[in-house]
Formats: C-alpha cells, sequence, structure tokens
C-alpha cells in the first residue's frame, strides 16, 4: 500500500482545474441549505410545507449534490490518475539493410590511413550506430560469402563482431561479390522481407555481371568504394611476412587500385547510389537514403517498455450510477441483464472472442506453454509448444506422426526432441532422414554432426572406464583366486603348536575384529566426506566452463565459416576461380 502512494500522480493534472465548477456547485447548495435552515428557526413548523416547499427544495438540493460530485469523479478521471507500471509492446521500422563486407586481400593496401581495412570497419561502425530502426545484416565475402549476422535490430553485437573480422580469416582467398549477393537476397528471404536495401563495401568488381545480375527494384545496391584511384602495394604482414608484398604469377608486386567507373556503374544498374569513402558522414547519409519502391510501415517487435496504466476509467465506472439515474424507467431492465448468469465453463468467455489456436499462441507467447500445448489444435504448434514445455516424449511422437506430410522439418525437430531426450543414435537417424528429404538443411548437417561427436566421444569414454575396471579387478587380490592344496598349505606339526599356543582368546579376539569395525566405518565416512567434496569442485568447475564466455569471437567466426565452406564443398558448390586478391 505503500508502495501505492508513493507512485500515485496525475498522468493530465490540468484536468483538476475542471473541479473548480464542482467545488462551486457545492458551495452554492450549501449556502441555500443554510439559508432555508434559517426560515425554518423563524417560521412555525406548522406553516413551513406551505411556505417553503420542502419537498421540491430537497429535490433540488440531491440534484445539486449529484451534479457537483460528478463534475468532482469526472475531472479525477479525466485528470489520469495512475500508481503502477504496465508493458506495452514496441513497434519498430520495418526497415532492411544487409552489408556486404569485402574481405578480400586487397583491402591491406595503405592507400588509406591506416588501410583499406581498417577505415571500412569504421565507416560500417558508423552506419551500425545510425541504424537505431530497422534490421540489419553482415556479410562477408572474399572467394566464398558467409553471414557473419542475419537480419537482427541488435547492432551492437553486430559492431562486436565487425572488430574480429579480416581477410586471413576467410577460407577461401579471392573476391566474388555474386555469392554475397545471392546470400543477401537470401536472408531478405528468410526474414519474409519484399524490399530492403543492399549496401556493398568494397574496393573492386572484377566481372560486373556478379552484381548486376541480382539487379532488383525492390532491393537496391549501393556501393561504398574503398580506396583511391592511384592505389597501393598489398603488404603481407599478416601472414609473418614483415615488409614483403603480394606479387602475382609473373612475379610483379600487385597495385590494388580503385576502380570508380565501374562501381558507380554497377550501383546504377542495381537502381542504387555510388559514394567514394570519405570524412564525415556524407557518404554513408547519401547511400542510406537510396529510394526503395514503398515506404516501410512498423511492425510490432518482440519487446516491451513500461508505461504508466491510466486508472481513470474506474470513474466512468463511478458515473454509471448517476447516469442511470437519467433512464430510470430502465434501471431495472439494466440490472437484470447484470443479474443474468453467465456459462459455468471456464473458456467460454475466451471461446467467444478467439479460437482455441489463437489462445493457445497467446499462452505460448505469454510462457505458458503447458496451457498452450492442450489448446492448440494444431499439429505442429501442439509439437512445439511440447518442446518448449520439455515433454519431449510427446513432441517426438507427435513429429514422428507428422513425418509423411512433411518429412524435411517433422525428422528435424524429431532428431532434436530426441537429442533432448539422449536418444543420440535416434536423433542422429533422424536428422539423417531430414537430411535426405532436403540436402540444403545446414542447421540438420549440423546437430548430425555434432551428435555424432558426442557419441563417439561417449564411446570412447565409456571403453576407458570398462578398461580402468578390468585393471582393478586385476590389481585387487581379494579378486585373486587363492591356489588349492599343494605343500604350501600344509602346516608341520610343530608349526601347528606354535600357531595354537599364540592364538590369543576369544575376547580378545571380538575386541580386536570391534576396532577394526570401528576403523573401517571411519574409513569410509571420510572416504565418502573426500568423494562429495571431490564431485561438488568438479561440479562447480562444470558450471565456470558452462558460464565461460569465448574471447575469441574471431576464432569462432574462422570454425563457422570453415565448416560453412567444407559443407559447400561436399554438395558440389565449389567457388569460382580467379585471383586471390
Amino acid at each position: 500500500m505503500a508502495e501505492i502512494f508513493q507512485d500515485f500522480h496525475f498522468l493530465r493534472p490540468w484536468w483538476l482545474l475542471a473541479a473548480v465548477p464542482a467545488v462551486w456547485l457545492g458551495v452554492r447548495w450549501a449556502r441555500r441549505r443554510t439559508a432555508a435552515s434559517h426560515w425554518e428557526e423563524a417560521v412555525e413548523p406548522e406553516l413551513l410545507p406551505v411556505l417553503l416547499e420542502p419537498a421540491r427544495n430537497a429535490a433540488g438540493h440531491r440534484l445539486g449534490w449529484l451534479l457537483a460530485l460528478g463534475l468532482l469523479v469526472g475531472a479525477t478521471g479525466l485528470a489520469g490518475p495512475t500508481w503502477q507500471r504496465l508493458p506495452q509492446p514496441v513497434e519498430q521500422k520495418n526497415d532492411a539493410l544487409v552489408i556486404l563486407f569485402d574481405l578480400s586481400l586487397s583491402m591491406y593496401a595503405e592507400d588509406l590511413s591506416p588501410s583499406r581495412l581498417v577505415r571500412a570497419k569504421h565507416k560500417i561502425a558508423d552506419v551500425l550506430r545510425r541504424r537505431d530502426e530497422g534490421f540489419t545484416a553482415l556479410v562477408a565475402y572474399a572467394g566464398d560469402a558467409h553471414t557473419v549476422a542475419p537480419l537482427t535490430d541488435d547492432t551492437r553485437t553486430i559492431e562486436n563482431l565487425l572488430n574480429a573480422l579480416g581477410p586471413e580469416m576467410m577460407p577461401v582467398f579471392g573476391s566474388h561479390p555474386g555469392a554475397a549477393m545471392e546470400l543477401a537476397h537470401k536472408l531478405f528471404e528468410n526474414a519474409y522481407m519484399d524490399q530492403g536495401r543492399i549496401l556493398l563495401v568494397t574496393d573492386g568488381i572484377d566481372r560486373l555481371a556478379e552484381v548486376t545480375d541480382f539487379s532488383n527494384l525492390n532491393f537496391p545496391v549501393s556501393v561504398l568504394g574503398i580506396g583511391t584511384p592511384e592505389g597501393a602495394p598489398i603488404s603481407l604482414d599478416f601472414a609473418n611476412q614483415p615488409g614483403s608484398l603480394l606479387k602475382n604469377q609473373q612475379g610483379e608486386t600487385v597495385h590494388a587500385r580503385l576502380d570508380r567507373e565501374r562501381l558507380d556503374a554497377a550501383a546504377r544498374l542495381c537502381h542504387g547510389r555510388y559514394r567514394t569513402i570519405a570524412l564525415g558522414d556524407a557518404d554513408i547519409d547519401h547511400l542510406l537514403a537510396a529510394p526503395l519502391p514503398r515506404d516501410n510501415a512498423t511492425i510490432e517487435v518482440e519487446r516491451e517498455f513500461d508505461t504508466w496504466s491510466d486508472a481513470g476509467f474506474w470513474a466512468a465506472l463511478a458515473l454509471l450510477p448517476l447516469l442511470l439515474l437519467g433512464f430510470r424507467r430502465g434501471l431495472l431492465a439494466c440490472l437484470a441483464l447484470t443479474l443474468l448468469p453467465l456459462p459455468a465453463e471456464a473458456g467460454f468467455w475466451d471461446d467467444l472472442w478467439q479460437r482455441r489456436d489463437q489462445q493457445a499462441l497467446e499462452a505460448l507467447e505469454q510462457g505458458d506453454p503447458a496451457r498452450a500445448a492442450e489448446l492448440f489444435r494444431d499439429d505442429s504448434w501442439r509439437n512445439a509448444a511440447d518442446y518448449r514445455n520439455e515433454n519431449y516424449g510427446r513432441a517426438a511422437e507427435g513429429w514422428a506422426a507428422r513425418a509423411k506430410a512433411e518429412p524435411a522439418d517433422s525428422h528435424y525437430n524429431l532428431g532434436n526432441a530426441l537429442a533432448r531426450l539422449g536418444d543420440f543414435e535416434a536423433a542422429i537417424a533422424a536428422y539423417g532422414r531430414a537430411l535426405t528429404a532436403d540436402p540444403g538443411n545446414e542447421d540438420a548437417a549440423f546437430n548430425k554432426s555434432l551428435l555424432e561427436q558426442l557419441q563417439q566421444q561417449r564411446q570412447q569414454a565409456s571403453d576407458q572406464d570398462n578398461r580402468e575396471q578390468q585393471n582393478d579387478g586385476a590389481s585387487n587380490p581379494e579378486n585373486s583366486r587363492q591356489p588349492q592344496g599343494g605343500a604350501s598349505d600344509e602346516q608341520q606339526p610343530d608349526e601347528q603348536q606354535e600357531s595354537s599356543a599364540q592364538q590369543p582368546n576369544e575376547g580378545e579376539q571380538q575386541q580386536a575384529q570391534d576396532e577394526q569395525s570401528q576403523e573401517g566405518t571411519q574409513a569410509q565416512q571420510m572416504q565418502a566426506r573426500e568423494d562429495d567434496a571431490t564431485r561438488d569442485e568438479q561440479r562447480e568447475a562444470l558450471e565456470q566452463w558452462l558460464r565461460r564466455v569465448p574471447d575469441d569471437p574471431g576464432g569462432l567466426l574462422r570454425r563457422k565459416f570453415e565448416y560453412e565452406t567444407n559443407l559447400r564443398a561436399r554438395r558440389g558448390e565449389q567457388p569460382q576461380p580467379g585471383k586471390i586478391w
């Protein structure tokens, strides 16, 4: 309650001025009531009904007070009383931009200080900081193209990844913007974008058709030229060859120059604009303003912000009795409607306005997958709700039933559920069937490869445990068999007498056994405490390892690029041969 009074305020306090007429009416009728009371003191009670008409005066007083009260309540409601915050959805401009970053070896040329690569990164960072609305993606390309970040509104993450990029991390050297253009259009397609801008940050295009073949009015391509027409040689410092320069097959030093005319032609043929990199923001302002066929509408994003809840509507409810008095003939009918019994079914009210699938989707968005799974009528959505509710067994059964209708997606999702259940063999088989139905499913290929590695590690660990158990059994003397018979087991009569003479009595023998048993119990307890401490240390070390964030995003991106290149090579999608810069 204290928090309510602490946060209580008015959203529109100027409406409180409307309460002044209410106060004035109250004061006016109070004075009239006071004047009437003076006549009651001066006139005989028998004459008051004739002289003062008390019934009419009483009705007037009641009407005045009700009017004053209505004005006061209405002014308070219009002022917007509030004391709590409510989350509200956020709408964002549906504007998409894909940045294609050329990471060929020519970006190491130093005709721009300190190098083309550094200047290009700074300019892309400026673009990202200007993207306060819409979605942005980053694609790096050389001899092949790779997605650094898909379309997202988290430009800070893209900027962090940008610093780790460099030509030396690309699996295939060269400069093939066609692969990057194809990947950009695929990103638009996956995000269901029917229009968007493409910004090509490069120092040259060898084959103009690689870019112009993707000319589309809905996806204009603007080009930011990096470098100077004079150019500069390409340093090999990145290859641990300080002072060395890149040479061609003839042994001549490669001199990378900026071809403005070719880049300008590519931009014009692709309905975009061209600018050479310059100091300031005039170049990127011009490029980002490339026109689109249609204005971008706003869409609702999965984020919320808190806003003050306007409680003024309660004033309207308080005024309803006053309004009912103005329609006194229909008052009883209105009361009868309010007293009608509602059906006992819990979902009746929701069913009047929403289908069960709509109710289930709303429950899923509110973080209640269990209720969503019970409400969904669509099998695919029900399986997704079961998976999110960690009911992996039921989700696996559902996707297995839909495998014939949707083989690629169903087998892929079935593999995910089986992997969660720990059945790696069945999960790998499901991923294999998904790849058979859709060979281009990179997620299924990656998950299948990962599970195969985990299964191999599990098998190696199991074999090692078996070997350790065998070694322990061989080295434990209690597990070895004692020899039967032989001269060594026979005692001479003198030795038997000596042994019987040295044998302690039964009481001493029992005491010795009790002491040994007590020592054994203490040793077991100590060993158990040591085992618990060891397990706690191992658990803590495992949690720390899981919480550890890699501090080398460049290494992660390099491995990602290599994996994608190898996957495309297995599919026969070899990059086009050409010069390596």
